[in-house]
Protein backbone atom coordinates (compact mmCIF):
# COMPACT_ATOMS: atom_id res chain seq x y z
CA UNK A 1 0.00 0.00 0.00
CA UNK A 2 1.70 3.30 -0.81
CA UNK A 3 0.75 7.41 -0.18
CA UNK A 4 1.57 9.79 -2.65
CA UNK A 5 3.26 12.69 -1.24
CA UNK A 6 1.44 16.02 -1.25
CA UNK A 7 3.33 18.24 -4.25
CA UNK A 8 5.27 20.98 -3.29
CA UNK A 9 4.21 24.38 -3.77
CA UNK A 10 5.91 26.35 -6.90
CA UNK A 11 7.01 29.74 -6.74
CA UNK A 12 5.28 32.17 -8.92
CA UNK A 13 6.80 33.82 -12.46
CA UNK A 14 7.85 37.05 -12.91
CA UNK A 15 4.75 39.29 -13.45
CA UNK A 16 1.92 39.49 -10.63
CA UNK A 17 -0.67 38.58 -13.58
CA UNK A 18 0.72 35.21 -14.33
CA UNK A 19 0.98 34.89 -10.49
CA UNK A 20 -3.15 35.36 -10.09
CA UNK A 21 -3.92 32.82 -13.19
CA UNK A 22 -1.34 30.52 -11.66
CA UNK A 23 -2.73 30.99 -8.15
CA UNK A 24 -6.58 30.93 -9.26
CA UNK A 25 -6.15 27.45 -11.56
CA UNK A 26 -4.00 25.78 -8.23
CA UNK A 27 -6.73 26.49 -6.19
CA UNK A 28 -9.74 25.08 -8.60
CA UNK A 29 -7.15 21.94 -9.04
CA UNK A 30 -7.32 21.47 -5.06
CA UNK A 31 -10.61 22.20 -4.60
CA UNK A 32 -11.63 19.48 -7.24
CA UNK A 33 -8.88 17.40 -6.10
CA UNK A 34 -10.15 17.07 -2.54
CA UNK A 35 -13.88 16.51 -3.96
CA UNK A 36 -12.37 13.14 -5.97
CA UNK A 37 -10.67 12.01 -2.67
CA UNK A 38 -13.72 12.86 -1.11
CA UNK A 39 -16.32 10.93 -2.73
CA UNK A 40 -13.68 7.75 -3.10
CA UNK A 41 -13.57 7.70 0.75
CA UNK A 42 -16.78 7.23 0.68
CA UNK A 43 -17.27 3.85 -1.50
CA UNK A 44 -15.62 0.67 -0.36
CA UNK A 45 -11.54 -0.03 -0.26
CA UNK A 46 -11.53 -1.30 -3.33
CA UNK A 47 -12.37 1.93 -5.35
CA UNK A 48 -9.58 3.89 -3.59
CA UNK A 49 -6.95 1.14 -4.74
CA UNK A 50 -6.45 0.00 -1.09
CA UNK A 51 -6.88 -3.36 -1.79
CA UNK A 52 -3.77 -5.72 -1.74
CA UNK A 53 -3.73 -9.49 -2.53
CA UNK A 54 -0.25 -10.17 -0.80
CA UNK A 55 0.80 -10.47 2.76
CA UNK A 56 3.51 -10.75 5.57
CA UNK A 57 3.02 -13.64 8.23
CA UNK A 58 4.98 -14.38 11.04
CA UNK A 59 4.98 -17.36 12.95
CA UNK A 60 4.84 -18.25 16.59
CA UNK A 61 5.68 -21.86 18.00
CA UNK A 62 6.89 -24.70 16.28
CA UNK A 63 5.38 -25.55 12.93
CA UNK A 64 3.17 -28.96 12.69
CA UNK A 65 4.27 -31.27 10.52
CA UNK A 66 2.90 -32.16 7.22
CA UNK A 67 -0.78 -33.72 6.87
CA UNK A 68 -0.73 -37.06 5.75
CA UNK A 69 -4.58 -37.58 5.75
CA UNK A 70 -3.90 -40.56 8.14
CA UNK A 71 -6.42 -41.45 10.61
CA UNK A 72 -4.12 -41.17 13.68
CA UNK A 73 -2.54 -37.46 12.56
CA UNK A 74 0.38 -36.59 14.88
CA UNK A 75 -0.38 -33.06 15.36
CA UNK A 76 -4.01 -33.96 16.93
CA UNK A 77 -3.63 -32.75 20.55
CA UNK A 78 -0.51 -30.50 19.39
CA UNK A 79 -0.73 -26.72 20.13
CA UNK A 80 -0.48 -25.43 16.93
CA UNK A 81 1.69 -22.04 15.91
CA UNK A 82 -0.28 -18.56 16.19
CA UNK A 83 -0.12 -16.82 13.18
CA UNK A 84 -0.10 -13.03 12.72
CA UNK A 85 -1.04 -11.81 9.18
CA UNK A 86 -2.41 -9.02 6.90
CA UNK A 87 -6.10 -8.81 5.58
CA UNK A 88 -7.00 -7.69 2.34
CA UNK A 89 -6.94 -3.67 3.67
CA UNK A 90 -3.73 -4.15 5.62
CA UNK A 91 -5.71 -5.28 9.16
CA UNK A 92 -4.08 -7.36 11.32
CA UNK A 93 -5.57 -11.37 11.57
CA UNK A 94 -4.48 -13.83 14.07
CA UNK A 95 -4.81 -17.07 15.46
CA UNK A 96 -4.16 -16.14 18.89
CA UNK A 97 -6.19 -19.04 21.01
CA UNK A 98 -9.13 -17.59 23.27
CA UNK A 99 -12.02 -19.28 20.87
CA UNK A 100 -12.23 -22.30 19.31
CA UNK A 101 -11.08 -21.41 15.25
CA UNK A 102 -11.75 -22.90 12.34
CA UNK A 103 -8.93 -22.28 9.88
CA UNK A 104 -9.64 -22.08 5.92
CA UNK A 105 -6.94 -22.32 3.36
CA UNK A 106 -8.01 -21.38 -0.39
CA UNK A 107 -6.32 -21.02 -3.66
CA UNK A 108 -7.74 -18.87 -6.24
CA UNK A 109 -6.91 -21.15 -8.62
CA UNK A 110 -7.42 -24.28 -7.23
CA UNK A 111 -11.14 -25.89 -8.82
CA UNK A 112 -11.71 -27.29 -5.69
CA UNK A 113 -11.30 -24.39 -3.49
CA UNK A 114 -13.96 -22.38 -6.17
CA UNK A 115 -16.16 -25.16 -5.37
CA UNK A 116 -15.68 -25.08 -1.80
CA UNK A 117 -16.47 -21.32 -1.38
CA UNK A 118 -20.06 -21.70 -2.45
CA UNK A 119 -20.03 -24.45 -0.01
CA UNK A 120 -18.97 -22.29 3.16
CA UNK A 121 -21.34 -19.02 2.21
CA UNK A 122 -24.14 -21.55 2.51
CA UNK A 123 -23.11 -23.30 5.41
CA UNK A 124 -22.68 -19.63 7.11
CA UNK A 125 -26.43 -17.97 5.63
CA UNK A 126 -28.10 -21.80 6.43
CA UNK A 127 -27.03 -20.87 10.46
CA UNK A 128 -25.20 -23.68 10.02
CA UNK A 129 -21.89 -22.30 11.74
CA UNK A 130 -21.31 -22.96 15.53
CA UNK A 131 -21.96 -19.89 17.30
CA UNK A 132 -19.36 -20.37 19.47
CA UNK A 133 -16.88 -21.07 16.50
CA UNK A 134 -14.52 -18.48 15.08
CA UNK A 135 -13.85 -18.99 11.40
CA UNK A 136 -10.12 -17.81 9.93
CA UNK A 137 -9.73 -18.10 5.73
CA UNK A 138 -5.88 -17.55 4.85
CA UNK A 139 -5.93 -17.06 1.07
CA UNK A 140 -2.70 -19.34 0.03
CA UNK A 141 -0.25 -19.82 -2.72
CA UNK A 142 -1.66 -16.54 -4.41
CA UNK A 143 -0.37 -16.35 -8.30
CA UNK A 144 -1.28 -13.21 -10.67
CA UNK A 145 -0.52 -15.42 -13.40
CA UNK A 146 -2.66 -18.22 -12.60
CA UNK A 147 -6.23 -18.26 -13.17
CA UNK A 148 -9.03 -16.40 -10.96
CA UNK A 149 -6.95 -13.59 -9.62
CA UNK A 150 -7.02 -11.72 -7.59
CA UNK A 151 -8.44 -13.23 -4.69
CA UNK A 152 -10.04 -10.15 -3.28
CA UNK A 153 -12.63 -10.51 -6.02
CA UNK A 154 -13.33 -14.14 -5.91
CA UNK A 155 -14.11 -14.16 -2.20
CA UNK A 156 -16.02 -10.81 -3.12
CA UNK A 157 -17.91 -11.87 -5.96
CA UNK A 158 -19.18 -15.48 -3.94
CA UNK A 159 -20.49 -13.13 -1.14
CA UNK A 160 -18.19 -14.87 1.36
CA UNK A 161 -18.67 -14.11 4.75
CA UNK A 162 -17.71 -10.47 5.83
CA UNK A 163 -17.26 -11.24 9.30
CA UNK A 164 -14.76 -14.09 8.67
CA UNK A 165 -11.36 -12.02 8.59
CA UNK A 166 -9.06 -13.42 5.86
CA UNK A 167 -5.38 -13.56 5.96
CA UNK A 168 -3.11 -13.31 3.17
CA UNK A 169 -0.57 -15.93 2.97
CA UNK A 170 3.08 -14.52 1.70
CA UNK A 171 4.94 -15.72 -1.12
CA UNK A 172 6.31 -18.41 0.66
CA UNK A 173 3.30 -20.29 1.54
CA UNK A 174 4.50 -19.35 5.61
CA UNK A 175 1.04 -19.42 6.92
CA UNK A 176 0.36 -22.77 4.98
CA UNK A 177 3.41 -24.73 5.95
CA UNK A 178 3.15 -23.51 9.63
CA UNK A 179 0.01 -25.77 9.86
CA UNK A 180 1.26 -28.51 7.65
CA UNK A 181 -1.06 -27.83 4.85
CA UNK A 182 -1.19 -30.69 2.18
CA UNK A 183 -4.08 -29.65 -0.44
CA UNK A 184 -6.33 -27.14 -0.65
CA UNK A 185 -8.67 -26.50 0.21
CA UNK A 186 -7.30 -27.27 3.91
CA UNK A 187 -9.15 -27.47 7.41
CA UNK A 188 -7.29 -27.29 10.48
CA UNK A 189 -9.89 -26.56 13.70
CA UNK A 190 -8.24 -25.39 17.02
CA UNK A 191 -10.14 -25.77 20.37
CA UNK A 192 -10.02 -22.40 22.46
CA UNK A 193 -6.17 -23.25 24.07
CA UNK A 194 -5.28 -23.19 20.20
CA UNK A 195 -4.84 -27.11 19.83
CA UNK A 196 -5.55 -28.90 17.24
CA UNK A 197 -8.88 -30.75 16.79
CA UNK A 198 -9.09 -31.99 13.23
CA UNK A 199 -6.96 -31.30 10.02
CA UNK A 200 -8.08 -32.38 6.56
CA UNK A 201 -7.93 -31.26 2.89
CA UNK A 202 -10.23 -32.00 0.25
CA UNK A 203 -13.85 -30.52 0.08
CA UNK A 204 -16.22 -30.81 2.85
CA UNK A 205 -19.82 -30.55 2.51
CA UNK A 206 -21.73 -28.16 5.11
CA UNK A 207 -23.50 -30.98 6.91
CA UNK A 208 -20.38 -32.42 7.00
CA UNK A 209 -18.26 -29.88 8.37
CA UNK A 210 -20.82 -29.33 10.94
CA UNK A 211 -20.42 -32.87 12.23
CA UNK A 212 -16.70 -32.48 12.14
CA UNK A 213 -16.81 -29.65 14.25
CA UNK A 214 -19.70 -30.83 16.81
CA UNK A 215 -17.79 -34.19 17.22
CA UNK A 216 -14.33 -32.89 17.92
CA UNK A 217 -15.17 -30.01 20.60
CA UNK A 218 -18.68 -31.22 21.85
CA UNK A 219 -20.02 -27.43 20.32
CA UNK A 220 -24.03 -27.00 19.61
CA UNK A 221 -24.71 -25.52 16.51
Amino acid sequence: MSTKPAPSKKKSGSGNATFYIGAAIAVVVGVAAVIAITMSGSSDDAATGDIQNFGTVTVAGEPLPVNTGAADDPAIGMTAPVLTGEGFTGNVVTTAPGFPTLLIYLAHWCPNCQAEVPKLVSWYESGGVPSELDVIAVATQVDPTLPNFPPSQWLTREGFPKNWPVMLDDAKGTAANAMGADGWPYFVLLDADGKVMVRRSGQIDPEELTSIIGTALGLSS
